[in-house]
């Protein structure tokens, strides 16, 4: 295959995929698995939210039975200390596409997205293949590939590279997509010789379950965006207001409207996704004391660590949000009581979201809590079924 080619825009998965199968929900519901200490909360207080592969087991098989359709696993290549604080926040964090594998065997209906940076090392498209494809068959056609492609300049310099230009890196990612899809499908050797990346009678088996993984895109950018409606089935969009319910609410409909208009102009229809961080009582007043016992237990030098770690990249998302929102963690941030939360949730649909990825500050308890108080809500909503 000439360089200069590329294949067409990703066709949808078949309706008897998992996939397909989510997609009939109204909403779709994930969970953002918290697979590195510290989860998305850089505060002290008290919470049993672990890093460990057999505490993330058991809130994906609670998710699953819950209904929920996906979960998510993140990536993060940090030095000693993570982002620094007493919590050293993220400095223990296990492998995405490796918790994967460990989740396959443990459940039965739920999709296992796994985040990959693929330009670090480099991951040759033809490694990430054949894993990716493995990964499938363990799972029985349930995995997916969180293509993200490195906006920390201090992560590349981990693995002795210079960071690739923002736009570039996109065009790259396009190229990196493409040569996965034919090794997915081909049923000949695949010969690709380009700037990049050279294949010699390449050649995957066996192929994935259903034609190929889910594929999946978190973007904000206009070159990222245009990668992700040719490249990905889900796509995580972010609020550039930051995390107060009011403001995101306000922004999420252009950008939404945005991510899906520059897909119907290259024929596809895809979905979005956000990310909310949850925070359920019985009360409003409740629930606010908790958030405001979370800021006043703030580690400070990990906020710190983050904020300027984040600063030397060059992502596009996240850029409005405050200090006091990132101490408490997810892109919106929805608190009150269920009937509050469902509200919300109802408001984010309306916006153009047609998929939440929850995180919560103290997972399993909080996790239980949304099952039994808020899932019934949104079911008589008509946002699940």
């Amino acid at each position: 295959m000439s360089p200069a080619m590329s294949l067409p825009v990703l066709a949808p998965l078949p309706d008897q995929s998992p996939l397909g199968q989510a997609l009939r929900q109204p909403l779709l519901l994930g969970l953002f698995l918290p697979i590195h200490n510290g989860g998305w909360t850089m505060s002290a207080y008290p919470r049993v939210t672990d890093w460990t592969f057999d505490y993330n087991a058991k809130l994906t098989q609670q998710a699953e039975a819950l209904g929920f359709d996906l979960v998510f696993g993140p990536a993060h290549w940090l030095s000693k200390g993570g982002f620094g604080g007493d919590m050293r926040y993220r400095e223990t964090a296990l492998d995405a596409m490796i918790t994967a594998a460990g989740l396959a065997a443990i459940t039965e209906r739920i999709l296992l997205i796994s985040t990959v940076h693929v330009f670090y090392g480099p991951w040759h498209p033809l490694h990430l293949a054949k894993f990716g494809a493995t990964l499938d068959h363990m799972s029985g056609g349930r995995w997916g590939l969180n293509v993200v492609t490195g906006f920390r300049k201090d992560e590349w310099a981990m693995f002795g590279q210079q960071q690739i230009e923002h736009d570039r890196r996109y065009e790259l990612a396009d190229e990196y997509v493409d040569i996965l899809r034919q090794l997915w499908t081909l049923d000949e050797d695949l010969d690709y010789h380009s700037d990049q990346w050279e294949l010699n009678k390449a050649f995957v088996t066996p192929k994935p379950v259903h034609g190929r993984p889910v594929l999946v895109s978190a973007t904000s950018s206009a070159a990222g965006i245009a990668h992700a409606v040719r490249q990905a089935d889900l796509i995580f969009v972010t609020s550039p207001a930051g995390a107060s319910f009011d403001a995101a609410v306000e922004a999420l409909p252009a950008i939404n409207q945005q991510v899906k208009q520059a897909a119907l102009a290259v024929g596809r229809d895809v979905r979005t996704l956000v990310n909310p961080m949850i925070i359920a009582r019985d009360s409003e007043a409740e629930a606010r004391t908790v958030y405001q016992a979370i800021l006043d237990q703030a580690d400070d030098g990990a906020v710190d660590g983050f904020f300027h770690t984040h600063a030397t990249g060059d992502s596009r998302s996240w850029r409005g949000h405050q200090r006091d929102e990132r101490i408490v963690g997810g892109n919106i941030q929805l608190i009150g009581t269920p009937e509050q939360i469902v509200e919300q949730i109802i408001q984010l649909k309306a916006a153009g979201c047609d998929g939440l990825q929850l995180c919560f500050v103290d997972y399993q308890s909080e996790l239980a809590y949304f099952g039994e108080r808020i899932l019934p809500l949104l079911e008589q909503a008509g946002l699940r079924i």
